[in-house]
């Protein structure tokens, strides 16, 4: 380090071969600033401390030998681990900022509040390693951000957290798990416009299927307010899919996928605390609305592939929506490091032999089954508690919770989506989970027998007992090629993009009623009718279903839409043959409300052929 070397850089002036002086976070928002802005991509600014800020700020403290030495005390067993990140925070929190420093940073500050028109600038202060995000080492979700930071006061101070935010325990472990040097991985700090997404939405998005690895679709989460309640799996949001291929097409509409969480709370701006924002209850009118509409959804997944195009791979990105101005940001883009990097041709399935009593049920994430005693936990403080090989059962996950996670055999949450920490996670360790479940915390009991099941589409169930299970792995380089045109059976549209990769010449069968049966779950007369029915229980299961639906029957054809979309998806552009159905009774008695008398099978007594 030099006295020219420059402590801060404008956002706009970085690119991504800068990870080295701001980290990979950083580095990336500058490159889509940069690179991307003609593309109508909109990022908002701001600037960053670069990795020689953060070593500027250890020599003039005089940190670099006490913090060397506290670090390699840490036991081999880790016992010592939190009187360690402890200790070694509170002697960067004691530290203080020289003058120059200060002054660079808040200079920078002041800047972007000349440059906007709302006053001094409102900004999220995010931390971001020199090491973090490349493909091979993700720091993501180990480190701190700040929302709602303003004034000179409280900008130093979230700086400050963030250098701090470097030793946390789950970081900490993390490097030692990953062979890095403590004091050779520098922090930068990304200070960026705050986008006031707490009076609309934001969320996640992946330019590739999480669950499935297909690499033609866009998932998006959303959740009305800041974004932090759909990252640290707070919430249930709303998922949206869309087909890439047609996305080019002004006239069509490629979301094939659609559904409303429940979203019961959402992250505002506090005022008149420390505190900078706070959780509150999601009135009752947007827990029952999407938080995106059609041509919003389609505005981000365009920016998706646009993203994924320019950086050449898979992406994971974070997203905001103005509720000033309604226009949509792009606040944070890394590479995807789960599915992209997933041996292709290989097919692992699994199928249950048996079935207990179903207990719960939420989103699958993976598509294994798996087994074990039910450990409930409240926090991750209760460690010892947890045995290995048991199923992990809580309300949510965050980075500290990793440790008790790489023990486990599954893992069940209350609260969370397919973008949530305990779904990446999962992912990343191959660990058979379901989130969202709602209920498990009450339902599932401590020492409790049971098998966690992620092999039936995207609904993963949990059911009573240690089931007998089956594994299959296959190598597609295998099979053979036929001079016959092989063709699929497929009716469960969540459970179509599983099977994208398997080699075949499209879907030789459909059935519209299995697709009714799996996806719609309801006698479609029950849907016509519904103001006609006197059972109280199917009223409220089809409203419970409907949800964000007035008119029931719109429900019924925009769910058959979408789920014939899904299935045409996973095999584009190969034919998929749908056999229509002509609605016989027998095949919809396992629906809610059964509106006909019983009928026999279609080549049976009473068939109506």
């Amino acid at each position: 380090m030099t006295t020219h070397t420059p402590l801060v850089r404008r956002l706009a002036d970085l690119r991504r071969t800068d990870t080295a002086i701001v980290g990979g976070k950083n580095a990336s928002l500058g490159e889509m600033i940069g690179a991307l802005r003609e593309s109508g991509i909109r990022v908002p600014g701001g600037f960053a401390t670069t990795a020689d800020a953060y070593w500027r700020f250890i020599e003039d403290n005089g940190l670099a030998e006490p913090l060397a030495e506290k670090l390699a005390a840490l036991k081999k067993d880790k016992s010592n681990l939190a009187a360690t990140g402890k200790a070694v925070r509170k002697m960067i929190g004691d530290a203080d900022f020289s003058s120059p420093l200060a002054e660079a940073i808040l200079r920078a500050y002041h800047e972007m509040a000349r440059s906007g028109t709302r006053g001094l600038a409102s900004v999220a202060v995010r931390s971001s390693a020199t090491a973090e995000d490349l493909p091979e080492a993700s720091f993501a979700g180990q480190l701190e951000t700040f929302l709602n930071v303003r004034g000179d006061k409280a900008l130093l101070e979230a700086c400050k957290k963030c250098f701090a935010s470097l030793f946390t325990d789950r970081a900490i472990i993390y490097r030692e798990n990953h062979g890095f040097d403590h004091m050779q991985v520098a922090l930068s700090v990304g200070v960026q416009q705050m986008v006031r997404s707490d009076k609309a939405g934001s969320g996640v998005m992946f330019s590739i299927d999480t669950e499935t690895g297909f690499p033609h679709t866009v998932l998006i989460d959303s959740a009305w307010g800041l974004g932090e309640t759909v990252v640290q799996g707070m919430v249930e949001p709303d998922e949206y899919r869309v087909f890439k291929p047609l996305l080019e097409d002004p006239a069509l509409c490629p979301i094939i996928a659609k559904t409303l969480g429940a979203k019961a709370k959402k992250m505002v701006y506090a005022r008149g605390s420390d505190a900078t924002s706070k959780l509150v209850d999601t009135p009752r009118k947007e827990r029952m609305a999407f938080v995106l509409s059609d041509d919003e959804v389609l505005q981000l997944a365009r920016w998706a592939c646009t993203i994924e195009s320019h950086y050449g791979q898979p992406m994971d990105m974070e997203w905001a929506k103005d509720g000033d101005t309604g226009d949509l940001f792009i606040v944070q883009a890394r590479p995807e490091t789960v599915q992209s990097r997933r041996k292709a041709g290989m097919l692992r399935s699994y199928h249950l032999k048996q079935k207990g009593p179903e207990l719960v049920r939420g989103q699958a994430i993976g598509d294994s089954i798996a087994s074990g005693k039910v450990c409930r936990l409240k926090s991750a403080k209760e460690i010892d508690r947890f045995e290995d090989g048991a199923v992990l059962v809580t309300g949510t996950t965050d980075p500290d919770w990793v440790p008790i996670m790489k023990k486990a055999s599954a893992i069940v949450t209350d609260h969370g989506g397919r973008t949530s920490h305990a779904a990446i996670v999962s992912r990343e360790l191959g660990l058979t989970a379901i989130v969202g479940a709602g209920d498990a915390t009450e339902k599932l009991k401590n020492g409790q027998e049971i098998t966690v099941s992620c092999a039936e589409g995207s609904e993963g169930r949990v059911y009573e007992g240690l089931l007998d299970f089956e594994m299959r792995e296959i190598d597609t380089a295998d099979i053979p090629t036929t001079h016959t045109r092989i063709m699929l059976n497929l009716a469960n549209p969540s459970a179509a993009l599983r099977w994208w990769s398997l080699p075949a010449d499209g879907v030789g069968l459909a059935r519209m009623e299995f697709i009714i049966g799996n996806q719609i779950k309801i006698h479609p007369m029950a849907l016509v009718h519904f103001d006609k029915l006197s059972d109280r229980t199917a009223r409220r299961l089809i409203t419970e279903l409907t949800k964000g639906y007035d008119d029931k029957c719109e429900f019924f054809v925009d769910t058959l839409a979408r789920g014939i979309a899904s299935i045409a998806a996973a095999r584009h552009p190969d034919p998929v043959i749908v056999r229509m159905s002509d609605f016989k009774t027998n095949e919809y008695a396992d629906g809610i409300h059964h509106w006909q008398p019983d009928q026999d099978s279609p080549d049976g007594p009473g068939s109506l052929r």
